[in-house]
């Protein structure tokens, strides 16, 4: 049996390893692989290949269309019309919903970083026998894991 277990880089780890140890599980059955943190920066303009799902022309544009509608609307009753007061909304609108975005975006980008920071996630996979699958799953599960899974040995990959 294969038990595959998420964990931070902690203490609860390094108190599971030595559970596990104390559990008779050799260390040639235990694997940890720590994963690695994103190294590059986050885009501001997506490309065609590569979206990453933020847009800073959504809210441009309902800006754009709200202050549009709200200047031409006005400017029935001002001196140089509906037209050019819609125009000059829009504008408005756009330059301030594109602002907002960006700096929207630009905490999130700090945020990130100081996550950037913190320790990352560990896999730790075990080989045991069937009758261990229980006591190591609660062993882990009482460490702070993440998530737990099991996988039986005769599980065939595709």
């Amino acid at each position: 049996m294969y038990i595959m277990a998420t964990f931070d880089h902690s203490v609860y780890l390094e108190l599971a390893l030595s559970y596990l140890e104390q559990e008779d599980i050799p260390r040639e059955n235990i694997l940890a692989v720590p994963l690695d943190t994103r190294n590059e920066k986050m885009k501001l303009f997506d490309t065609l290949h590569k979206p990453d799902g933020i847009s800073l022309f959504d809210m441009a544009s309902a800006l754009a269309t709200a202050f549009a509608v709200i200047g031409a609307s006005i400017g029935f009753h001002l001196v140089l019309g509906p037209i050019i007061w819609g125009i000059s909304g829009a504008i408005g609108g756009f330059i301030l919903g594109l602002s907002i975005k960006f700096l929207i975006q630009k905490l999130k980008q700090k945020q990130q970083i100081k996550m950037k920071n913190k320790s990352t996630e560990l896999v730790l996979i075990i080989h045991c026998n069937k009758n261990q699958v229980e006591v190591i799953e609660k062993l882990l599960w009482e460490h702070l894991a993440y998530g737990v899974a099991v996988l039986n040995n005769n599980y065939q990959s595709i």
